[in-house]
């Protein structure tokens, strides 16, 4: 018998390493850690570091390392980052870990989540015509009123959309009309 080898073996067996950053980060926030050092999990103080902090403001020293520990057990290199993006890459990871930390990830779509949440079509309207700062001042409120009401958003959908806004907006455009029309068609059919 013979065996030929796949020309792409990293889809022969699933491998966490190859999971997206963001799927890693949220599951590394989303658990709590076993023991001090552990790569699979944040420790108490770090996940409030992270709750805590304000992505647009001045990061603590304590809420850096919170957040540099989980982007590189995540799997991504900040140091790395060339100085034309460092700036933008920390400010959106931030927002991203700050929002897990606050409300969770969760799979599914984001229109529908902010339907099941309760969120209000001019709370919806508001989020998906903003731009820019207003986006970025914006979503730690929703992501809030998300917690209280214990629906996890989707951070696929979020992700998408914060790395295209301002950069792709052609992308942008076409990630918010899929969460508009998700939610307005939840909406409708809660009715």
């Amino acid at each position: 018998m013979t065996f030929i080898a796949s020309p792409h073996p990293e889809q022969e067996r699933p491998d966490t390493q190859k999971a997206p950053p963001i799927a890693k980060l949220a599951q590394l926030i989303g658990q709590a850690a076993r023991f001090n050092g552990d790569l699979h999990g944040l420790g108490k103080g770090e996940k409030a570091a992270l709750a805590r902090l304000d992505p647009d403001g001045e990061l603590r020293p304590h809420q850096v390392a919170a957040l540099a520990r989980a982007l590189i057990y995540a799997g991504l290199e900040p140091e790395r980052w060339s100085p034309e993006t460092a700036t933008e890459n920390w400010r959106r990871w931030a927002l991203i870990a700050h929002g897990m930390a606050l409300a969770g990830h969760a799979s599914g779509s984001l229109g529908k989540q902010l339907c099941a949440a309760g969120v209000s079509e001019s709370r919806v309207t508001k989020l998906l015509t903003s731009r820019g700062d207003a986006l970025r001042q914006l979503l730690p409120r929703l992501l809030r009123l998300l917690a209280s009401k214990e629906v996890a958003p989707n951070w696929h959908e979020l992700d998408n959309l914060l790395r295209h806004e301002g950069q792709n907006e052609e992308t942008a455009e076409a990630i918010r009309t899929q969460i508009a029309g998700r939610y307005f068609s939840a909406l409708a059919k809660s009715n």
